[in-house]
């Protein structure tokens, strides 16, 4: 890496060449870093935010799973087999599918040398267990934090390779030059009332994108707070979107914001809801169902069914749960908690269906109360509410139904590069998935993704960057074209100016209103009305107080380019005649009744697959407009490799 210092309109800022940049900290950017200097890339470096403040780091469930091809006992799986299940799931290509699969078990043995703890048997075997979409038994587990394991586990590898790292840097543009992303803008966070603005340029052969999932668009979110997504960055110089309409919602609690799934549910605790002055207690769920015994199996279902499913709502199904508590917070204005303290008035063991009185019988709970239950299921489930000042044995938890994670994203090919050379979406920037996904597939995706795009990169693209004035010459009427946009927000009187706080609660009240979980084509409509018209003449209309606040001003810029494109790839599904699926319902007064109970603007229009074999992509095109096109999945490969062939292609070189 070298450093050079320019001048430009005026302004001192520091240059760093290198060929590659991990833009991001989470587990699948420090995988990817990892991997490039294992490879022999070793001119490389991340920038990032704060090292520890993604969703890597900060996020997880009662027992957040990793899912892989299976490794223990007599299980019968293969490669192709778990493509199978991820190629299900709809709207994914099959070739990448089978990249997942395949590399599953290498990702996860790299994990389990480093250190992460995931459990073994005393012969060896990682067992596991059947998670969400996944018909066989996949899933493991290093606890609630699996994530926050990989993270530590992958940072202390980075930190022994020595590998360079700016934190608490942040990028503000992504530069572009005749199809290839020649560099990037950032921010030094400790620096943004300099005279330059903390600004500093890296000019790299190559960009990882790393920054994770949009994950301020929504009001109702169970994203940490650190964890913010720069996707719009990617979405202005041309990166295509793909499924941006698939996203995967659940039940979470507000106050410490953590998915309520797993043993959380299967426990069976008890809903309640209270009017907005706290008065008005009711176990509002009660009245909805047709006995206690089926509303208990249906909260113990949540446990492993715990993403709202619009497959999951009629006949009483785990989903309808949901649906209920969205309409007790959004349309009765009332707030809703999960009691671990009581059991349901009327609860019985002996009225549970058979799939949940098995799974409690053996495992030994059937006694007590919901949170005696927990105890002795899953005790660390308790304890990490407690390490977050919340008692599950003496006070109810707060729960809304949030936005966990976006299963689209920008468009990858099997080396997760874009359709911007050099730019390589991974984790959750990248739309790898589909309609569904198994639970913890996307921590696979991510390690899966970080490691081909290394070697692409190792094999391909190892040489160094431009000159500084060979790529000063490419980017530099863009550099001057945003510092003017600084300085103008930064020293520029407004008239009727707009705080930057209050548009991100504008966009993530929009996006949760209309774009969440409950979805019309109208709604979608009035949404993109509302989101053009305050992106339209944004940089001119926003007002800071200082320099401090620079970073808050492009941000929700980008964000508002973020949900524009998101909220026309909903308009494009919905337009193409879509219907309710993966984790949104698309009210329709003519369509499914969800329960007898509830009125007709609840009715909704039931699971349709025949979009399942087709992917939209959404960009932006050189006018800033949006352009939309829709193409057919790929198939699963399915020649089979003879290795005399394979091999003498691997040492030409070929594979790659």
């Amino acid at each position: 890496m070298e450093k050079k210092v320019v001048k430009i309109k005026g302004l001192e800022i520091p240059v760093y060449s290198l060929n590659t940049v991990v833009l991001g900290s989470g587990a699948a950017g420090l995988n990817c870093a990892v991997h490039l200097v294992l490879n022999g890339q070793k001119d490389i470096a991340i920038v990032t935010e704060d090292l520890y403040g993604g969703t890597s780091r900060n996020a997880g469930s009662d027992k957040q799973t990793y899912y892989k091809l299976s490794l223990s006992g007599a299980a019968v799986d293969s490669p192709y087999e778990m493509a199978k299940t991820l190629f299900s799931c709809g709207a994914m290509h099959g070739d990448i599918a089978l990249v997942e699969a395949t590399l599953s078990a290498q990702e996860f043995f790299h994990l389990v040398q480093i250190g992460v703890p995931f459990p073994h048997d005393q012969y060896g075997g990682y067992v596991g267990y059947k998670t969400d979409h996944d018909p066989r038994q996949r899933g493991t587990s290093a606890g609630p934090m699996t994530s926050w394991h990989m993270h530590e586990r992958l940072l202390k590898q980075v930190k022994d390779l020595g590998i360079s790292i700016f934190d608490r840097y942040e990028a503000v543009s992504l530069f572009m030059h005749k199809g290839s992303v020649v560099g990037f803008l950032c921010l030094d966070r400790e620096r943004l009332e300099e005279d330059n603005y903390g600004a500093a340029l890296f000019n790299c052969t190559n960009l990882v994108f790393a920054t994770g999932g949009p994950a301020v668009l929504f009001k109702a979110s169970v994203y940490p707070e650190a964890q913010r997504g720069s996707t719009g960055l990617a979405f202005e110089i041309g990166a295509k979107g793909r499924n941006l309409s698939e996203w995967q919602y659940g039940l979470a609690s507000l106050k410490f914001r953590w998915n309520v799934s797993g043993s959380y549910q299967q426990v069976v605790p008890t809903y309640v809801s209270i009017g907005k002055d706290g008065g008005d207690e009711k176990e509002f769920l009660n009245e909805l169902f047709p006995s206690v015994g089926k509303l208990a199996t249906c909260i113990f279902l949540k446990g492993y069914q715990w993403p709202f499913d619009a497959r999951r709502i009629t006949d009483y199904g785990s989903s309808l749960i949901d649906l209920l508590v969205h309409r007790e917070n959004v349309a009765l204005g009332r707030r809703v908690f999960v009691d671990f303290r009581r059991n349901i008035t009327g609860f019985r063991f002996e009225d549970l269906e058979p799939e949940a009185h098995e799974y409690l019988k053996r495992s030994g709970v059937l006694f007590g109360t919901p949170f005696e239950r927990l105890q002795k299921m899953n005790q660390p489930a308790i304890q990490l509410y407690a390490d977050h000042g919340i008692d599950l044995g003496r006070e109810p938890l707060e729960v809304a139904v949030c936005a966990q994670h976006n299963n689209g994203g920008l468009v990858g090919n099997i080396w997760w590069e874009s359709n911007i050379k050099h730019l390589f979406p991974v984790g959750e920037a990248n739309g790898s998935h589909g309609v569904y996904r198994p639970g913890g597939s996307a921590l696979n995706a991510g390690q899966v993704g970080g490691y081909r795009a290394a070697q692409f990169i190792a094999a391909r693209y190892w040489k160094g960057p431009p000159s500084v004035n060979s790529f000063l010459r490419m980017v530099k009427p863009a550099i001057e074209e945003k510092l003017g946009i600084f300085s103008d927000i930064v020293e520029g009187e407004r008239v009727g100016a707009l705080a930057p706080d209050k548009v991100r609660s504008a966009i993530q009240e929009r996006m949760t209103t209309y774009a969440a979980h409950i979805r019309s084509p109208k709604g979608v409509r009035t949404a993109l009305r509302e989101a053009y018209e305050l992106r339209n003449g944004l940089k001119k209309r926003l007002a800071i107080s200082s320099g401090r606040e620079l970073l808050n001003a492009l941000r929700v810029i980008e964000l508002a380019t973020t949900h524009v494109v998101y909220l026309e790839g909903i308009r494009a599904y919905l337009e193409r005649g879509g219907a309710s699926r993966g984790s949104y319902i698309v009210l329709d007064p003519e369509g499914l009744c969800p329960s007898e109970m509830l009125g007709r603007e609840w009715y909704f229009r039931p699971f349709d697959d025949a979009l399942m074999n087709e992917s939209s992509q959404v960009w932006l095109n050189k006018d800033g407009k949006v352009e939309t096109e829709w193409v057919s999945v790929r198939p699963i490969p399915t020649e089979e490799g003879w290795f005399e062939n394979v091999w003498e292609q691997y040492r030409k070189g070929e594979i790659i």
